[in-house]
Protein backbone atom coordinates (compact mmCIF):
# COMPACT_ATOMS: atom_id res chain seq x y z
CA UNK A 1 0.00 0.00 0.00
CA UNK A 2 2.74 2.44 1.08
CA UNK A 3 3.68 2.77 -2.77
CA UNK A 4 0.61 3.03 -4.10
CA UNK A 5 1.38 7.31 -4.07
CA UNK A 6 4.68 6.66 -6.30
CA UNK A 7 1.95 4.03 -8.66
CA UNK A 8 -0.23 6.63 -9.42
CA UNK A 9 2.42 9.78 -9.88
CA UNK A 10 4.39 7.45 -12.22
CA UNK A 11 1.30 6.05 -14.28
CA UNK A 12 0.22 9.72 -14.51
CA UNK A 13 3.86 10.70 -15.97
CA UNK A 14 3.47 7.73 -18.16
CA UNK A 15 0.13 8.70 -19.61
CA UNK A 16 1.39 12.48 -19.95
CA UNK A 17 4.22 10.80 -21.97
CA UNK A 18 3.08 7.93 -23.97
CA UNK A 19 -0.11 9.25 -24.75
CA UNK A 20 1.49 12.76 -26.44
CA UNK A 21 4.15 10.60 -28.20
CA UNK A 22 1.62 8.72 -29.60
CA UNK A 23 -0.24 11.46 -30.58
CA UNK A 24 2.60 13.08 -32.16
CA UNK A 25 3.52 9.36 -34.04
CA UNK A 26 -0.24 9.62 -35.54
CA UNK A 27 0.06 13.35 -36.17
CA UNK A 28 3.40 13.10 -38.21
CA UNK A 29 2.11 10.02 -40.19
CA UNK A 30 -0.81 11.89 -41.05
CA UNK A 31 1.35 14.77 -42.10
CA UNK A 32 4.04 12.50 -43.98
CA UNK A 33 1.44 11.06 -46.15
CA UNK A 34 0.76 13.99 -47.35
CA UNK A 35 4.28 15.15 -48.08
CA UNK A 36 4.85 11.85 -49.57
CA UNK A 37 2.42 12.85 -52.38
CA UNK A 38 3.49 15.80 -52.94
CA UNK A 39 7.19 15.39 -53.14
CA UNK A 40 6.47 12.30 -55.30
CA UNK A 41 5.57 15.29 -58.03
CA UNK A 42 7.54 18.04 -56.90
CA UNK A 43 10.46 16.72 -54.57
CA UNK A 44 11.57 20.31 -54.61
CA UNK A 45 9.16 20.91 -51.96
CA UNK A 46 10.50 18.75 -49.26
CA UNK A 47 12.02 21.55 -46.92
CA UNK A 48 8.73 23.24 -46.99
CA UNK A 49 6.93 19.60 -46.44
CA UNK A 50 9.37 18.52 -43.81
CA UNK A 51 8.85 21.79 -41.79
CA UNK A 52 5.06 21.17 -42.06
CA UNK A 53 5.53 17.40 -40.98
CA UNK A 54 7.60 17.77 -38.06
CA UNK A 55 4.97 20.31 -36.37
CA UNK A 56 2.72 17.40 -34.96
CA UNK A 57 6.00 16.18 -33.34
CA UNK A 58 6.14 19.07 -30.36
CA UNK A 59 3.58 17.44 -28.56
CA UNK A 60 5.67 14.18 -27.90
CA UNK A 61 8.53 16.21 -26.35
CA UNK A 62 5.63 18.35 -24.52
CA UNK A 63 4.65 14.81 -22.62
CA UNK A 64 8.46 14.33 -22.53
CA UNK A 65 9.01 17.45 -20.18
CA UNK A 66 6.29 16.32 -18.24
CA UNK A 67 7.71 13.32 -17.45
CA UNK A 68 10.80 14.48 -16.73
CA UNK A 69 9.67 17.13 -13.93
CA UNK A 70 7.58 14.11 -12.18
CA UNK A 71 10.59 11.88 -12.10
CA UNK A 72 12.52 14.76 -10.66
CA UNK A 73 9.82 15.95 -8.34
CA UNK A 74 9.90 12.51 -6.78
CA UNK A 75 13.62 12.38 -6.74
CA UNK A 76 13.80 9.54 -8.83
CA UNK A 77 17.39 9.79 -9.78
CA UNK A 78 18.02 9.54 -6.43
CA UNK A 79 15.78 7.78 -3.28
CA UNK A 80 12.31 8.22 -4.40
CA UNK A 81 10.10 9.95 -1.80
CA UNK A 82 7.61 8.18 -0.46
CA UNK A 83 4.08 9.45 -1.28
CA UNK A 84 0.75 9.13 -0.16
CA UNK A 85 -2.02 7.85 -2.49
CA UNK A 86 -3.10 11.61 -2.49
CA UNK A 87 -0.08 12.91 -3.07
CA UNK A 88 0.20 10.08 -6.00
CA UNK A 89 -3.39 10.86 -7.09
CA UNK A 90 -2.60 15.05 -7.54
CA UNK A 91 0.35 14.24 -9.39
CA UNK A 92 -1.20 12.03 -11.75
CA UNK A 93 -4.04 14.80 -12.26
CA UNK A 94 -1.44 16.90 -13.00
CA UNK A 95 -0.46 15.22 -15.93
CA UNK A 96 -3.91 14.63 -17.16
CA UNK A 97 -3.62 18.06 -19.12
CA UNK A 98 -0.43 17.33 -21.46
CA UNK A 99 -1.66 13.53 -21.58
CA UNK A 100 -4.75 14.03 -23.01
CA UNK A 101 -4.57 17.79 -24.33
CA UNK A 102 -1.16 16.83 -26.68
CA UNK A 103 -2.52 13.20 -27.36
CA UNK A 104 -5.87 15.37 -29.54
CA UNK A 105 -3.97 18.03 -30.47
CA UNK A 106 -1.08 16.29 -32.22
CA UNK A 107 -3.34 14.21 -34.50
CA UNK A 108 -5.66 17.69 -35.05
CA UNK A 109 -2.29 19.36 -35.51
CA UNK A 110 -1.48 16.35 -37.90
CA UNK A 111 -4.31 16.63 -39.89
CA UNK A 112 -4.32 20.57 -40.46
CA UNK A 113 -0.39 20.20 -41.67
CA UNK A 114 -1.73 17.48 -44.29
CA UNK A 115 -3.78 20.14 -45.53
CA UNK A 116 -1.37 22.72 -45.02
CA UNK A 117 1.34 20.37 -47.07
CA UNK A 118 -1.59 20.27 -50.31
CA UNK A 119 -1.85 24.16 -49.88
CA UNK A 120 2.13 24.36 -50.78
CA UNK A 121 1.53 21.87 -53.55
CA UNK A 122 -0.66 24.13 -55.58
CA UNK A 123 0.82 27.65 -53.91
CA UNK A 124 4.61 27.07 -52.85
CA UNK A 125 5.01 30.77 -52.48
CA UNK A 126 2.04 30.52 -49.63
CA UNK A 127 4.15 28.45 -47.37
CA UNK A 128 4.10 31.38 -44.40
CA UNK A 129 0.11 31.19 -44.28
CA UNK A 130 0.27 27.13 -44.56
CA UNK A 131 2.33 27.38 -41.22
CA UNK A 132 0.13 29.18 -39.54
CA UNK A 133 -2.83 27.26 -39.93
CA UNK A 134 -1.64 24.04 -37.86
CA UNK A 135 0.12 26.28 -35.74
CA UNK A 136 -2.89 27.69 -34.37
CA UNK A 137 -3.91 24.15 -32.67
CA UNK A 138 0.23 24.13 -31.05
CA UNK A 139 -1.49 27.00 -28.86
CA UNK A 140 -3.75 24.67 -26.84
CA UNK A 141 -0.84 21.93 -26.82
CA UNK A 142 1.41 24.88 -25.08
CA UNK A 143 -1.33 25.44 -23.01
CA UNK A 144 -2.18 22.05 -21.59
CA UNK A 145 1.95 22.04 -20.85
CA UNK A 146 1.66 25.09 -19.17
CA UNK A 147 -1.25 23.88 -17.14
CA UNK A 148 0.44 20.59 -16.15
CA UNK A 149 4.05 22.70 -14.80
CA UNK A 150 1.74 25.11 -12.88
CA UNK A 151 -0.09 22.08 -11.34
CA UNK A 152 3.23 20.46 -10.68
CA UNK A 153 5.11 22.89 -9.43
CA UNK A 154 2.37 24.70 -7.63
CA UNK A 155 -0.49 22.10 -6.81
CA UNK A 156 1.21 18.93 -5.47
CA UNK A 157 3.31 19.61 -2.25
CA UNK A 158 5.67 16.52 -1.66
CA UNK A 159 8.15 15.55 0.88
Amino acid sequence: MELLGLALALFGAALAGGLAGVGSAIGVGIAGESAAGVMSEDPDKFVKCLMLQALPGTQGFYGFIIVFMVMTKLNMFGTPLVVSWLQGLMVFAACMPVALACWFSAISQGKASAAAIQMISKKPDAVGKALVLPAMVETYAVLSLLTSILLLMFGVQLG
